[in-house]
């Protein structure tokens, strides 16, 4: 086992390019990292990496021996789940990560529940509003609202999410409920955006008589968190553009009312992504087949 932990953690310092990432990832410290590169090293009696004080970069053979340490880490990860399909009785840990706002109202108190019904399970929730990678960063799946860009991933769709530009009576009251995108723009309306490294120009896409039609909206105040956006909506900074199901009770109680209702946003796609290779692994079906059930109805029930 230990020569395959040290398999392992070859490829997550080769992925990642960093001793302490790597680490980090796979939750020992930077010596253990250290010392598994150093016995592999040996055992193989060559040079995995060039090391410096500044950078870490893969020798040749540190390029060569990738590509078969992810088959061996794969045939192990495959006959592993044929065991665990005859046995059902999946274990292990299970990376996912989600939006802040699904995976805060939708996926985390889920993850009990899974847990309680499969206890070899670990689940290993991470939350972020930017683009994640499943490979470099070691995902089993991850929910997203929107298209994926990287066809080489497969897709579980779950549902169309309806969603709402929305405003606090307060802000309405100072600058008025615009009718329409095209008033939006006109008056000058202070719009909440969410944005992060690499995200591209504001713009909302809104339905129109005419069919979609993108808005080229401004505004002072931005985050990459999703839920900043609507604690500032209910200060009444601005404007935000929502996933219904996440401002469904703030437009109920009243602290949020919906804008510009004759161009509402288009819905946007909510799926699942995961690579080929990890649908063979039951916890990952598992997980998904059990949130998916149930985040569906709460989405739908939020129209």
């Amino acid at each position: 086992m230990s020569y395959l932990d040290n398999i392992r953690t070859f490829v997550r310092v080769y992925e990642l390019g960093s001793m302490s990432a790597a680490g980090r990832d796979l939750r020992i410290s930077p010596a253990v990292t250290s010392s598994r590169i150093s016995q592999l090293e040996k055992h193989l009696s060559v040079r995995l990496f060039q090391r410096t004080t500044r950078s870490l970069t893969p020798t040749e053979q540190g390029q060569a021996f990738y590509g078969g340490a992810c088959g061996i880490l794969e045939a192990v990860e495959n006959a592993e789940a044929e065991v665990v399909n005859i046995t059902d009785n999946p274990k292990g840990s299970l990376y996912v990560a989600a939006p802040l706002g699904v995976g805060r109202r939708l996926i985390a108190p889920l993850v009990r529940g899974f847990l309680e019904t499969y206890p070899e399970v670990r689940v290993r929730l991470r939350m972020t509003d930017r683009k994640v990678d499943l490979t470099t960063e070691g995902l089993d799946l991850a929910f997203f609202l929107g298209q994926p860009e990287d066809s080489n991933l497969r897709m579980r769709k779950i549902a169309d999410v309806s969603r709402v530009l929305c405003a606090s009576p307060d802000y309405i009251a100072a600058r008025g409920n615009p009718v329409d995108g095209d008033a939006l723009l006109a008056d000058r309306h202070e719009c909440l955006n969410l944005r992060f490294p690499g995200a591209p120009e504001f713009q909302w896409r809104l339905m129109t008589p005419e069919g979609p039609k993108r808005f080229r909206v401004t505004g002072r105040f931005e985050s990459d968190d999703g839920d900043v956006l609507t604690d500032w909506a209910l200060e009444g900074n601005g404007i935000a553009l929502k996933p219904l199901f996440e401002v469904a009770e703030h437009i109920k109680a009243g602290r949020l009312v919906p804008v510009a209702q004759k161009t509402p946003p288009e819905p946007i796609q909510m799926a699942c992504l995961f690579t080929h290779r990890k649908m063979q692994d039951p916890k990952t079906r598992l997980f998904m087949d059990y949130v998916i059930a149930r985040i569906g109805e709460t989405v739908r029930d939020s129209v």
